[in-house]
């Protein structure tokens, strides 16, 4: 019997930070939809969670960085009405800096971490809003506030799932459908490994479990916050960000330059 909650679909699945989702979202009730490149390994966690939560957990095999497994996921959330939360959280890290890295692995990253995951929060939030219904879950990251302390791809390709989400965000508001971006730090999961990074030089007090991490994302979803921050407790400075941000708006756009720069009338 389908549930009541609807489907949740989630990107990534396989491990980390896309596998607690599941497992959280199984336990909330929802059925699932896991979409990974490791066909083995999601069979085996949507076996693990059916059994467990005696909800309906399906598979689809799809490799993000490839244009036609993305478009046949983007046609599951068009065309399957049960689905009811997208939580878009494919992507791959860095494993250098710019200055050494293969442009090649930078482009792979921009394939996933920017055109996929830009495809399946438009293509959501349009089925979503015919649907009067629905929630997206963009996974980004905190460097997404600070590029320059970390890899410039990876920051940017995080910046740009921010923006989108901010704008969706503003472009859904007379619609039920909800929005949220979730802005990880360090997160004890396999991406560091993948690349071959290390927790070793970072100081444990910066690095988060990622269940801790899942189940503050969820209960800021809950709580209807655009942007959630797992890591910050005084949430005025994010409203003292936004609202510098906010300040520059009547000085982006003017027909003339700036006095300062000594040109034009």
């Amino acid at each position: 019997m389908p549930s009541a909650s609807g489907t949740a679909l989630v990107t990534g699945a396989s491990s980390g930070i896309g596998a607690t989702y599941a497992r959280k979202l199984a336990a909330r009730g929802y059925d699932l939809l896991l979409v990974a490149r490791d066909e083995q390994r999601l069979s085996a966690l949507a076996a693990e969670l059916a059994d467990a939560h005696g909800i309906e957990a399906k598979t689809l095999r799809a490799d993000l960085s490839v244009a036609g497994d993305v478009q046949h996921v983007e046609e599951r959330l068009r065309n399957d009405p049960s689905i009811a939360l997208l939580v878009n959280n494919a992507g791959i890290g860095p494993r250098k800096s710019l200055l050494t890295e293969d442009v090649a692995y930078l482009d792979q990253m921009v394939a996933i971490n920017v055109t996929a995951a830009n495809r399946l929060a438009v293509s959501a939030a349009q089925a979503f809003a015919h649907r009067g219904k629905g929630a997206i879950v963009n996974v980004a990251s905190a460097v997404a506030l600070a590029p320059e302390i970390f890899n410039g791809t990876y920051s940017a390709s995080k910046a740009f799932v921010l923006a989108l989400t901010q704008s969706l965000a503003h472009e859904l508001r007379d619609t039920p459908v909800k929005v949220q971006a979730i802005l990880p730090g360090f997160t004890r999961t396999e991406i560091f490994d993948r690349v071959g990074g290390s927790f070793d030089a970072i100081d444990p007090a910066r690095v988060m479990d990622v269940e801790d991490l899942v189940d503050a994302g969820l209960r800021g979803l809950d709580q209807g916050e655009l942007l959630t921050l797992p890591s910050l407790e005084d949430t005025a400075l994010l409203s003292q960000f936004h609202t510098a941000r906010y300040a520059l708006g009547p000085h982006l756009s003017n027909r003339e330059p700036a006095p300062r720069y000594g040109v034009g009338a």
